[in-house]
Parts: C-alpha cells; sequence; structure tokens
C-alpha cells in the first residue's frame, strides 16, 4: 500500500541518479524496506518473526549449498559422506550443525509468527492473500524438511522415509503405486536417496520465490497490527527504516545469541542418536519418531486407533494428519468476528490459551512411545484441536461481546485525540 505521505526515493549523487533512470533498484528497496515504507507504529516484538524466518532461511541455503558441494546421494556412500562432512571439511562440523539446528529454529521461529498470526487474526480481510501463502511456505518447509532429514541415511533416516511414504500406500487403490513412484522401488535406497536430495535443493529456492510473493502481498494492505486498527492517518504510522529495521536488528541479535548457544554448546540437544548409527533395513528401531517439528501432526496421525466402518484406521490417521493442515487455509471464513486482535476478543483469548496447550500436548506426545496413556491423551487432543477451528471458533465469533476498540492506532499508543490537522491530530497524554 503507498499511503499519501509515503517518503519517495530521491537519488542524492550521479552514480544513483545514473542507476535509479536504469535499474531502480535503490528506489525498490526504499520502498520496500526502508523510509518509503510507512509501517504502524505499535508493532511488538512478535513481529519481528517474519524477518527472523527470512535469516533462518538464508542460512539454510548458505549451508545446504555449501554441504551440498561435498555430500554424496548414493546409498552406499551417504552416511559416510555426512560423516566426511563432520570430521574432514574445513569447518564441515559447523556448517553440519548449522543446518541441523537451523532447521529447527527455522521451525520455532515459523511456529511463532503462525501463533502470532492466529492471535491477532492476521489472516482476516484484506490480508487472506499472505496467510494462504503463508501457509504454503509452511507445508514446502515440511517437505522439504523430511527429505533432507532422509538424507544423512542414518537409522531414522531410513525408516521415517518409509513409515511416512509408507502413508500414501494407505490410500484405497492407488496407494500402493503412488508409494512405489515416490520411492522409486519398494523400499527407500538409491532412487528415493537421489531424487530426495535433489528435491531437498531445489525446493528452498521455491520457498524463496514463495517468501517474495508473501511480502508482495504484504505490500498491498501494509502490515496488521496489535490493535487490529487500520491505519487511518499519518500519525499512526513510521518509517520501516530506521524504526523497525533497529528493532529488528536487536531481535535477530537475541535470535543469533539463542542459535550459536545451542550450535555451539548442545548441537545435538534437538536431534535423535539413532541417526548416528548408519542405516540397516533390517533392523527396526524400537521407537521410529521423526523430528521434533513434525511431532504435533506425528500425534495426530497415531491418535486413530479402530476402523471406521469400511475405513480402515490407517487412512483415518492420513486424511486427519493432512486436514489438520489444510483446515488453517479455511479460517479467514471460520472466524467472523469483527474484531481481529485477541486483546480485545477475551473469550477468544481464553480459548487461544487453550489451543497453545493443547499444539504443545500433542507435540509431547507425538514423540512419546505409540502406547497407553499417550493413545488417549492424543485422541483428546486431535478431537480439542479441530473442535477449536471447526466449532469453538465460528461459534465465539458470533456470541462474543469484544472490548472496545481505540478510534486509531495513535490513540492507543498515545492517548485520545482532541482534534484532527492535516498533518495528524494534537494528542493528549494518557492517564
Amino acid at each position: 500500500m503507498s499511503f499519501s505521505w509515503a517518503k519517495h526515493y530521491e537519488p542524492k549523487s550521479d552514480l544513483t541518479k545514473w542507476l535509479d533512470e536504469r535499474l531502480p533498484l535503490p528506489r525498490l528497496v526504499y520502498g520496500a524496506i526502508g523510509g518509503g515504507y510507512p509501517v504502524p507504529r505499535n508493532l511488538n516484538y512478535f513481529w519481528n518473526f517474519g524477518v527472523l524466518a527470512g535469516i533462518a532461511l538464508t542460512i539454510q541455503i548458505v549451508t545446504g549449498i555449501i554441504m551440498a558441494m561435498h555430500y554424496a546421494p548414493n546409498a552406499l556412500v551417504a552416511f559416510d559422506s555426512t560423516e566426511h562432512i563432520m570430521r574432514d571439511v574445513n569447518w564441515g562440523w559447523m556448517l553440519r550443525y548449522a543446518h541441523a539446528n537451523g532447521a529447527s529454529f527455522f521451525f520455532i521461529v515459523v511456529y511463532i509468527h503462525i501463533f502470532r498470526g492466529l492471535y491477532f487474526s492476521s489472516y482476516k480481510a484484506p490480508r487472506e492473500m499472505i496467510w494462504l501463502l503463508g501457509l504454503v511456505i509452511f507445508l514446502l518447509m515440511m517437505a522439504t524438511a523430511f527429505m533432507g532429514y532422509v538424507l544423512p541415511w542414518g537409522q531414522m533416516s531410513f525408516w521415517g522415509a518409509k513409515v511416512i511414504t509408507g502413508l500414501f500406500g494407505a490410500i484405497p487403490l492407488v496407494g500402493e503405486p503412488i508409494q512405489q513412484w515416490l520411492l522409486g522401488g519398494f523400499a527407500p535406497d538409491n532412487a528415493a536417496l537421489n531424487r530426495f536430495f535433489s528435491l531437498h535443493y531445489l525446493l528452498p529456492f521455491v520457498i524463496a520465490g514463495v517468501v517474495i510473493l508473501h511480502i508482495w502481498a504484504l505490500h498491498i494492505p501494509g502490515s496488521s497490527n496489535p490493535t487490529g486498527v487500520e491505519v487511518k492517518q499519518e500519525s499512526d504510522t513510521v518509517p520501516f527504516h530506521p524504526y523497525y529495521t533497529a528493532k529488528d536488528g536487536f531481535g535477530l541479535g537475541v535470535f543469533l545469541i539463542l542459535f550459536c548457544s545451542v550450535l555451539f554448546f548442545a548441537p545435538n540437544a534437538l536431534g535423535h542418536p539413532d541417526n548416528y548409527i548408519p542405516a540397516n533395513p533390517l533392523s527396526t528401531p524400537a521407537h521410529i519418531v521423526p523430528e521434533w517439528y513434525f511431532w504435533p501432526f506425528y500425534a495426530i496421525l497415531r491418535a486413530f486407533t479402530f476402523d471406521f466402518f469400511i475405513v480402515p484406521a490407517k487412512l483415518l490417521g492420513v486424511l486427519a494428519m493432512f486436514a489438520s493442515i489444510l483446515l488453517l487455509f479455511f479460517l479467514p471464513w471460520l472466524d467472523r468476528s469483527p474484531v481481529r486482535s485477541g486483546n480485545y476478543r477475551p473469550l477468544f483469548r481464553t480459548f487461544f490459551i487453550i489451543l497453545v496447550l493443547d499444539v504443545l500436548l500433542l507435540g509431547y506426545l507425538g514423540g512419546a512411545p505409540a502406547e497407553e496413556p499417550y493413545v488417549m491423551l492424543s485422541q483428546l487432543a486431535s478431537a480439542y484441536y479441530f473442535a477449536h477451528f471447526l466449532i469453538i471458533l465460528p461459534i465465539i465469533s458470533k456470541i462474543e461481546k469484544p472490548k472496545p476498540l481505540p478510534f486509531s492506532i495513535t490513540e492507543s499508543v498515545l492517548g485520545k485525540a482532541s482534534s484532527g490537522t492535516a498533518g495528524g491530530p494534537v494528542l493528549q497524554p494518557a492517564e
């Protein structure tokens, strides 16, 4: 969105004038993330996580490209080539740990980014496309992370690939052919490893392309904000640079401190020790689990333990797992409340807290053994997850009485406006 008060780029030197006439890249940057992009003045630190997600994606792409120079996607040497990176390549251990832990931090940042969007209803009009593109990015991340987990060719890599691709076998009639087509055979082997490596290398660039669309879609209506009130006047905004570049810089510093703490002091804390054992098709691990960031969906998958008439339990679990993500695409139409921010919706806020606890519980249960009481708790937590979005949220949006909204963003920050002028209202300090 181009506000009438947005500053325009003015080249100051002969070189920048020459460049602006032939390739106006500085003008694009100035209007997209510089002083020419007005942003709501009340954004809090939860709005930092979009930028942090971009930083995490950059870390993954850079470290991945360098490791691909030394990795061999062959079932006979894949595990050894991974160890070669760790032991023989200069700084290879750091690249490998940065890539492995970078994936976990990428998902942490994105999960916080998603739940911020859920709490402040960033999926509502006119920002539906931003939300939908964000979910596409999330799906691409999950596919990329799954294929990346297969590449070290350890025990969890092999058996994880076998279990997850085996889910497609639950689809009636076409399931087995699809599974064999994905693997290039009847079990994970050279063909699967080669195509997984190829797609794992390609998809991050696809993600980067969708991220560009995501940011483009964001610039059309402008950023949301904690009040959910749209920008009305110049005093509601500040230039993105230097205000939010400084704020994002601070957030980046905190992120890098946490990331480096794990990278250098606990690099294997988020991984599985069985993946340091070479893949063995004849030895099944006692407890097969995916990476931790898939655990909530894995818990939903395992929650179905009985057939429903002619529909087998395995197929029900697969359908529920995919449905748990796909239903998020319909959120803009499930939540019909005219108020966006959870700060002004007390009933919504209560159930949102329950949802967060429910997803955390699902995450814990997804990493637990498939036995009681974990299975029963998975069933209850899965039932609430679907009920929250399909039943509770639509009902709340109709019956809830929200708190009064401020007239403008400026009022929410500085106090009530006594009058307005062309340059913005005259403000009274909040008491």
